[in-house]
């Protein structure tokens, strides 16, 4: 009988995540990366990557997916876990195919996948599942032994993720002058996606032909935000806002903006706002510049008190949340009761993704769920 830190039967952990550029002669072919087959010309990718120019060149993502990768062999090695953890990204070094090419070497078979984004959506979830069939079948043509794969759930109201956001809320609260505190906003800011994808996002038959994406963020937002009445005593008015949107202006995206947001507040005579990006695992580069750079600059320039609240990233909670993932995980696959830990109204996710879900416009072969080639 397994014991419950027996995580069979997963071989190896790959942490899955998007990249970025670490100099400045990264940028452009980083950006080419991710917006291959659009055929977006090299001035224009440029232009696009001056956020990442701002700063050296340098995303901060890389070296925070370094150490959550310490924090978890720390926090597997504590708890008695023997599961070797590797790294690979979708649009950046390490790259997800090499990743792979190199876990089957070390004799890996059955590797279960924690993705760095929370949320269901086609963006967030099934585009690294399709990342993960390309790679999959490029070891397939090489005549290489092709590994199962198993994408862990979606972590969005898990608690090893929920409480290090409601510490970083209070603490920006506590850090605002005493004399607007109590009349402040929360503005609860996540990656804009388009409408179509949002309202096709998730399973269908949990949300009623999709809308997971903004259901699983306001979920999360109302469970921070009782939270923080619990701590504080004070009702804090919220509101979901999006960030860093990007592509045809004529497709219509998830509004309000967080900037536009900060305007409509201040014309409302709030005295302060505590921006929360509960939308990110850590602070990358779109928390860096459209947070950090960008809506501190709007809150600046309309004289109105912001805090940003800090992202999870390393923190030793959302380590032993995934700890907890993955021998969840590997309960179920061993027939035994798995535990479901989360917190807010919405009840835990798939472990597999069913047919269909977070469909794009044209729909690729999809690893780890009910509708891909290798499961």
């Amino acid at each position: 009988m397994s014991d419950l830190r027996d995580p069979a039967p997963y071989d190896a952990l790959l942490l899955l995540s998007f990249g970025g550029p670490e100099g400045p002669d990264d940028v452009v072919p980083f950006l080419a990366n991710v917006t291959r087959g659009r055929g977006i010309p090299e001035e224009r990718l440029k232009e696009v990557g001056k956020h990442y120019f701002l700063f050296g060149g340098v995303s901060p993502i890389n070296a925070q997916n370094r150490a959550l990768m310490d924090a978890l062999r720390k926090d597997f090695a504590e708890h008695g876990l023997d599961l070797p953890v590797y790294w690979g990204n979708r649009n950046w070094t390490p790259y997800l195919t090499d990743t792979l090419r190199e876990m089957t070497a070390d004799g890996h078979r059955r590797i279960a996948v924690l993705a760095t984004s929370a949320y269901a959506s086609y963006s967030g979830c099934r585009q690294y599942r399709e990342n993960l069939a390309e790679s999959l079948a490029a070891l397939e043509a090489e005549g290489l032994p092709v590994p199962r794969v198993d994408k862990l759930r979606h972590y969005f109201n898990h608690p090893g993720f929920v409480q290090p956001m409601v510490d970083g809320v209070l603490a920006s609260l506590a850090d605002l002058p005493e004399d607007v505190r109590a009349g402040a906003h929360l503005a609860f800011t996540t990656h804009s996606i388009p409408i179509s994808a949002a309202d096709t996002s998730g399973p269908v038959e949990e949300h009623g032909g999709g809308g997971a994406y903004v259901a699983q963020h306001l979920d999360v937002a109302r469970v921070i935000v009782d939270a923080v009445r619990e701590e504080t005593g004070v009702e804090y008015p919220w509101q979901l806002v999006y960030q860093s949107r990007s592509g045809a202006p004529h497709i219509p995206w998830l509004e309000p903006d967080i900037c536009d947001h900060l305007e409509t507040l201040h014309s409302e005579g709030i005295p302060a706002v505590v921006m929360a990006p509960i939308g990110f695992v850590s602070d990358h580069m779109e928390v860096l510049y459209d947070l950090d750079t960008e809506a501190t600059a709007k809150a600046a320039e309309l004289g109105l008190p912001v805090r940003r609240s800090a992202t999870v990233g390393a923190d030793p909670r959302f380590a032993a949340a995934v700890r907890e993932l993955v021998l969840e995980r590997a309960a179920t696959e061993q027939g035994r009761v798995a535990q479901r830990c989360v917190l807010g109204a919405l009840g835990p996710s798939h472990d597999l993704c069913p047919v269909g879900c977070c469909p794009a416009r044209a729909l690729k072969p999809a690893a780890a769920g009910a509708d891909g080639p290798y499961v």
